[in-house]
């Protein structure tokens, strides 16, 4: 019983270091290492898509917190302009209509 026991241990440690000699050697194969490098690069290309995605997620969270801050900084500025727009006058029409042009005219009517 003993001798089978041994035999069948033997036996065993046989395959399994016979299996890791096969595995390393298809390894030191050119195409084993082909395939190595292809899995590496395979992971570096995942690796590389997810930080892209990383960095447009931050992007866009960026410019919307961007875009909050003008939307509040400008709003004071878009009720002045809505008003004029309401109203139709602007800043120009006003000065037009208050005689700011007015010294200019009267400069060419006075020499006559």
């Amino acid at each position: 019983m003993r001798r089978l026991f041994w035999f069948g241990a033997g036996a065993a440690a046989g395959i399994a270091a016979y299996r890791k000699v096969n595995e390393t050697t298809r390894k030191a194969t050119p195409s084993g290492m082909a395939e190595h490098l292809g899995g590496a690069v395979r992971e570096l290309a995942g690796a590389v898509g997810s930080f892209g995605a990383e960095v447009r997620a931050g992007m866009t969270e960026r410019e919307r917190e961007l875009h909050e801050v003008v939307e509040r900084t400008t709003e004071p500025t878009r009720q002045q302009s809505r008003t004029v727009e309401a109203t139709g006058w602007s800043a120009d029409r006003n000065a037009a209509n208050t005689g700011a042009g007015a010294p200019a005219r009267r400069a060419r009517g006075a020499g006559r």
